[in-house]
């Protein structure tokens, strides 16, 4: 997200391409530190022979964003810069040219600056903001405009509890233990229930913008979901409370998340996700904070000495609701449509 904030920063004031720009480097830079991997980036076309043989290191880069002058940062800006994030975080794959950038010791001194700048904007105040002081609204991606209301929670759970249990069993029996062998299953941590995000500082719901690995949804039904005053909602803002709730509520899914984790974080190991129907014994909802996501999701959390846990499939600010207390307006719907035809996305309610 810092990398695609100082991006943006300088292309606001540089729109011209130019081969000596930080926007540049990064792009070199990315390309060979994945290139000859699968799934790695080709380039074709004129000047495509020069540009592979130009290696600049991670050092390169950091001189080229220390000369960045950081722009005033808008809600726009900012909403762009943690929706490309968002989008591309892929957890079934190792990390992209731009992930092992961001994570080189040089480049990470200079994003400092960037972190700071940002968390200076007052546009950065709903990151740490609960959910009790924010109206929620609910996001179904539909192609036709259309929407069902989802099964009962505690159904849902039901039902949840014993596909992981016997998908756990079924991947103990069939799947390679080597974390490396190139295996792929379910690698969301998510329960299987409806979910939410508040209303963003434009009138859209953060929902409509935040979604990993995205799959270029073009249409969204949107209901408002009322919240009661004495609902029950476990906070997520950062690592820590993760890890909490997992010690707290463990479900081992150790052979069915293994080899997707394994190349999302590089760790070997026992992987525990929260045990949702438990949980919803407890509370009714569980909220991520916009930072507690930027904070720890795609990363190995530990839980104890030998186990660990990732976020996946969330989505900043998202809370999913593992009772009915809540209340979905499902007669009041409302259609959204996306517009990628500029240089960003936008998104415009559609009219009765």
């Amino acid at each position: 997200m810092l990398l695609a904030c100082a991006r943006d920063a300088e292309r606001a004031l540089q729109p011209e391409f130019s081969g000596d720009s930080f926007d540049h480097a990064v792009f070199l830079a990315s390309y060979h530190l994945e290139s000859g991997r699968e799934g790695a980036g080709v380039m074709f076309g004129p000047g495509a022979e020069v540009a592979r043989r130009t290696v600049l290191t991670a050092d390169d880069v950091a001189h080229r964003l220390s000369a960045v002058q950081l722009a005033e940062v808008t809600a726009g800006s900012l909403r762009s810069a943690l929706a490309m994030a968002v989008d591309s975080a892929q957890y079934w794959q190792d990390p992209d040219g731009e992930d092992l950038l961001a994570d080189a010791e040089p480049v990470l001194r200079e994003l400092r600056r960037v972190a700071e700048h940002i968390a200076e904007s007052p546009h950065a105040r709903w990151w740490v903001t609960s959910l009790a002081a924010t109206d929620q609204w609910e996001v179904s991606w539909s192609a036709s405009g259309t929407d069902v209301a989802d099964a009962r929670a505690a159904d849902a759970l039901r039902d949840y509890a014993d596909r992981t249990e016997e998908e756990e069993a079924r991947a103990e029996r069939e799947r390679p233990a080597d974390p490396t062998v190139n295996w792929s299953g379910w690698w969301w941590s998510t329960p299987p229930t409806r979910s939410s995000t508040r209303l963003l500082s434009d009138g859209t719901p953060a929902g409509l913008w935040f979604v990993e690995d995205s799959m270029g949804w073009e249409r969204a039904v949107v209901r408002r979901v009322s919240v009661p005053a004495d609902a029950r909602v476990y906070e997520v803002d950062g690592a820590q409370a993760w890890a909490e709730l997992c010690r707290r509520f463990p479900v081992d899914v150790t052979a069915q998340k293994r080899h997707d984790w394994y190349r999302t974080t590089g760790r070997s190991g026992r992987w525990v996700i929260p045990d949702w129907p438990r949980i919803a014994e407890r509370y009714d909802g569980v909220h991520l904070t916009a930072v507690g996501y930027l904070a720890a999701a795609g990363s190995a959390i530990a839980v104890d000495a030998d186990t660990a846990s990732v976020i996946a499939g969330w989505a900043p600010d998202e809370t999913y609701w593992l009772t009915d207390a809540v209340d979905v307006d499902v007669d009041a719907s409302r259609s959204w449509v996306r517009d990628a035809t500029g240089r960003l996305p936008s998104w415009t309610e559609e009219s009765r």
